[in-house]
C-alpha cells in the first residue's frame, strides 16, 4: 500500500516506456499516469500507478493535474497535424495553474529535431533543422518547455533515437521481407534500448541539470540497413533485400522513406557527463543478451 509520506510524480502518456519507467519509480514515489483511454486503467494500476483519466486534445479533462504531483514526465507524442505541439500547449496551460507547486519536468523528444545532417557527427549544440511537420511539431514542444522553465521550473530535454529492446524488434518487417537501400544511398541512423531510455528518465529526475538538452542515445553507429541486417544475423532471419532510393519511394510509406532520407552520426558526450552507464551501448550487446 501507498504511504502517503511519498513524493507523488506524474506520467503523461504511459506507453512501452512509461509502462518500464513504473516498477523503477513505485518504489520511491506515488505514481500518477494520465491516459485517455478507460480500458489501459486496470494494466496501469497492476503495474503501481494511479491512473488519472483526461486527454491532451481536450483541456477540460485536465483539471486534476495543477496539484496533483511536484515532478512530471512527459511522453506524449504531439498530434499527427499541424506545425505545432498543442497538446505541450494544453498540458503546460493546465499546470500553469500550479504555479509554485510543480518543481521539474521532463520532456522526451526526438532526435528528428536535427533533420538531415549527411551522416555528419553532431552533438546538443547542432542548430535544430526540422524537415518534416512531424519534427517541427517536436521543436514546438521543445521551445515551449524552455520558455515555461523560465519560470522557475527545472525543464530536461531527452532527444531520443530510434527506439528498440528485445521484445521491440522488426522481425515482422524482416519477415515480410521489405527491401533497406543500397550501401552507397543508406544513411545513418541511431538507437537506443528502451529499458536504457526508462532508466535514464530516472537518473535525470535525480541527478540531471536544469534547462539542459540530452542527447538520449546509445553509443552504436549503424547505417539502417547494417541494423536491419544484425536483428536478421541474431535472430536467424533472412536479411533483407537491397534497393535504390527510387525504388523504394514506391514501395514503403512516406514515413519510413522520410527516416531513410535523414543521416545523422549523434554523440551523447552529455549523457556520459552524467555518469550515466548504459546497459547496452551498442544494440549488438542487447542482442547478445537475448
Amino acid at each position: 500500500m501507498q504511504r502517503i509520506g511519498k513524493p507523488r510524480i506524474l506520467i503523461v502518456g504511459c506507453g512501452d516506456v512509461g509502462m518500464r519507467l513504473l516498477p523503477l519509480l513505485v518504489k520511491k514515489y506515488r505514481v500518477f499516469a494520465l491516459t485517455s483511454s478507460s480500458s489501459r486503467m486496470s494494466a496501469l494500476r497492476q503495474a503501481g500507478a494511479i491512473p488519472v483519466y483526461g486527454n491532451l486534445d481536450q483541456p477540460e479533462t485536465l483539471w486534476r493535474l495543477p496539484h496533483l504531483a511536484a515532478q512530471v514526465i512527459h511522453l506524449a507524442p504531439p498530434a499527427t497535424q499541424g506545425l505545432q505541439d498543442r497538446r505541450t500547449s494544453n498540458l503546460l496551460s493546465i499546470l500553469s495553474h500550479g504555479a509554485g507547486f510543480i518543481r521539474q519536468l521532463i520532456y522526451i523528444s526526438t532526435t528528428g529535431v536535427y533533420g538531415d545532417c549527411q551522416g555528419a557527427l553532431i552533438d546538443e549544440t547542432k542548430t535544430l533543422n526540422p524537415s518534416t511537420a512531424r519534427a517541427q511539431r517536436r521543436v514546438s514542444a521543445e521551445q515551449q518547455i524552455r520558455a515555461w522553465g523560465m519560470s522557475g521550473v527545472q525543464t530536461h530535454i531527452l532527444r531520443v533515437p530510434g527506439i528498440y529492446a528485445g521484445d521491440r524488434l522488426p522481425v515482422e518487417r524482416l519477415g515480410r521481407g521489405t527491401p533497406v537501400l543500397n550501401a552507397d544511398e543508406d544513411v545513418y541512423t541511431n538507437h537506443v534500448n528502451a529499458d536504457d531510455l526508462a532508466r535514464l528518465i530516472t537518473y535525470v529526475l535525480w541527478r540531471g541539470k536544469s534547462q539542459r538538452v540530452i542527447n538520449a542515445c546509445d553509443d552504436s553507429q549503424l547505417k539502417m540497413a547494417d541494423y536491419f541486417d544484425l536483428i536478421a544475423q541474431k535472430m536467424n532471419l533472412p536479411k533483407p533485400p537491397r534497393a535504390s532510393r527510387q525504388d523504394l519511394s514506391a514501395q514503403l510509406d512516406p514515413m519510413m522513406l522520410s527516416f531513410m532520407s535523414e543521416s545523422r552520426r549523434i554523440q551523447n558526450k552529455r549523457l556520459k557527463e552524467l555518469k550515466f552507464k548504459l546497459r547496452y551501448p551498442t544494440v549488438e550487446d542487447c542482442l547478445n543478451s537475448l
